[in-house]
C-alpha cells in the first residue's frame, strides 16, 4: 500500500483541477445567457447588437477550449443550455435581418442545442406577429407566421428519444404556439379586409 498515498494525491489534484473548470464554466455560461437574454430583448426594441452577439460568441469558443479536456462537462445540461440560448439568439437576429441562418459548426455549437434553439425562436417570432397585430397591420404579421411555418416543418423532423435530444415538449409548444398565431392573423386579416370593403362601400353612398 506504499503507493496508495500517491494514487490518492493523483485523483485529488485532478479533481481539483476539474472543479476549477467547473467554477469558470458556471461563469461563462452565466455570460453567455446574460447576452442571449439581452440580445434577444434588444433584438425586440430594434436595437443594434452585433457587439453583444460578437462577445457572446466569443464567449462560448472560449469555454468550448476550455472544456476540451472535459467533453462531459461540454455535454451537460448547464452548458447545452446557454448555448441554447445562444443559438436562439444568433438565428432570431438571422430571421429579423432577413438573412441566412447561422451554422451551429462555424459557431462551434452542438446539434442539439442548436435545435432546440430554433425551437425556441418560434415563441419569439410569435411575439413579432402579435405587435403587428395590434399596430394594426395584419399583412406584416404574415410574415412572421411564414417564418414559424417553415421552423416548425423543420424541428419536426426530429422525432427522437429525449436520450438523444429532448426536443418533444419544444415540438408540443410550437405547435400549440403556430395554431395560435393562424387564427390570430386570420382574424385579423378578415377583419382589415371587412374594414376596407365599408370604407369602399362608405366612400360610394
Amino acid at each position: 500500500m506504499k503507493n496508495l498515498e500517491d494514487i490518492a494525491d493523483r485523483i485529488e489534484s485532478r479533481l481539483e483541477e476539474k472543479d476549477q473548470v467547473r467554477e469558470v464554466t458556471i461563469k461563462s455560461t452565466r455570460a453567455i445567457n446574460r447576452l442571449s437574454g439581452s440580445i434577444v430583448h434588444s433584438i425586440h426594441k430594434g436595437e443594434d447588437v452585433r457587439a453583444m452577439m460578437h462577445e457572446a460568441i466569443d464567449e462560448a469558443h472560449r469555454l468550448r477550449s476550455l472544456l476540451e479536456d472535459y467533453p462531459e462537462m461540454w455535454a451537460s445540461g448547464l452548458v447545452e443550455g446557454s448555448l441554447q440560448e445562444l443559438a436562439e439568439a444568433a438565428i432570431l437576429l438571422a430571421l429579423v435581418n432577413d438573412e441566412d441562418v447561422p451554422d451551429p459548426d462555424e459557431m462551434g455549437l452542438p446539434g442539439t442545442a442548436y435545435l432546440l434553439g430554433l425551437g425556441d425562436v418560434i415563441g419569439e417570432l410569435r411575439r413579432f406577429a402579435l405587435e403587428r397585430l395590434r399596430e394594426g397591420r395584419p399583412n406584416e404579421a404574415v410574415r412572421y407566421l411564414d417564418m414559424m411555418e417553415e421552423l416548425f416543418l423543420v424541428i419536426m423532423r426530429f422525432d427522437y428519444p429525449d436520450a438523444i435530444i429532448p426536443i418533444r415538449r419544444k415540438q408540443d409548444v410550437a405547435r400549440s404556439l403556430l395554431e395560435k398565431t393562424r387564427g390570430e392573423v386570420a382574424v385579423a386579416l378578415s377583419s382589415a379586409m371587412l374594414q376596407a370593403k365599408l370604407e369602399e362601400l362608405s366612400r360610394k353612398l
